[in-house]
């Protein structure tokens, strides 16, 4: 419904900075995911080392099917990685495996963010399924006081985003940071790594931008 109204405008470039990202996601992890890396270690073998390294030994690897659905669940302390990043050799591998890692570290060390993130999970689940169907109930009856409510249950969900983007970027720095210091990848893998992870990080750029493009549409279509 958003789509036919004229202040869909605004959103647009944010849709096309997320569509760009996750061609860009794609693409980059296609390349690298292509080149093996020169110890021909496994993701598996680098996040165990990493997880060893920083006195995490108690946090479990398991491998888990499905592209790119590799993450870190705090709640049972594991590490869950795709099986072409679990088995793999490849840079983007280990680049994936040692970010999933650098999440773990995060929540062992209390880091703000990802406490902040994990705390608001409730609540911003909560907005992001009620905040559209308030919205358009509101505007159908034109309740300007629901969509309000719509408009401020998606600006928690908004929140979660912007809150996640410090987590993500942290991550991927302690990635780079263990894996050269470790030295599982060499100087110009390195470079492979990071623009992985970089490319990875502008998926959560994208998504963020989008969310606040709609928060401002909701608010254009309330104040019409």
């Amino acid at each position: 419904m958003f789509m036919f109204d004229s202040s869909f405008l605004v959103v647009i470039p944010a849709l096309l900075l997320a569509f760009y990202a996750q061609w860009k996601v794609k693409s980059t992890f296609r390349k690298f995911n292509e080149i093996p890396n020169a110890r021909g270690v496994t993701g598996a073998q680098a996040a165990q080392y990493i997880l060893q390294q920083n006195g995490l030994s108690d946090v479990r690897i398991e491998e888990v099917p499905g592209q790119l659905s590799d993450h870190y669940d705090p709640r049972d302390r594991t590490v869950r990685l795709s099986s072409n990043n679990f088995r793999g050799h490849s840079i983007a591998a280990l680049s994936v495996a040692a970010h999933e890692v650098g999440h773990a570290i995060q929540h062992k060390i209390g880091y703000a963010p990802l406490q902040w993130r994990h705390a608001i999970l409730p609540v911003t689940s909560l907005g992001s399924s009620a905040a559209f169907p308030l919205f358009f109930i509101g505007m159908l009856f034109q309740w300007s006081s629901l969509m309000t409510l719509g408009i401020i249950f998606f600006a928690a969900a908004l929140i979660f985003h912007l809150v996640t983007l410090p987590v993500e970027f942290n991550a991927s720095s302690r990635a780079i940071a263990k894996l050269g210091e470790y030295g599982m990848l060499d100087r110009m893998e390195i470079g492979g790594a990071k623009k992985v992870l970089n490319a990875a990080a502008l998926t959560y750029v994208g998504a963020t931008a989008v969310a606040a493009m709609q928060l401002v549409q909701m608010l254009l279509i309330r104040d019409e």
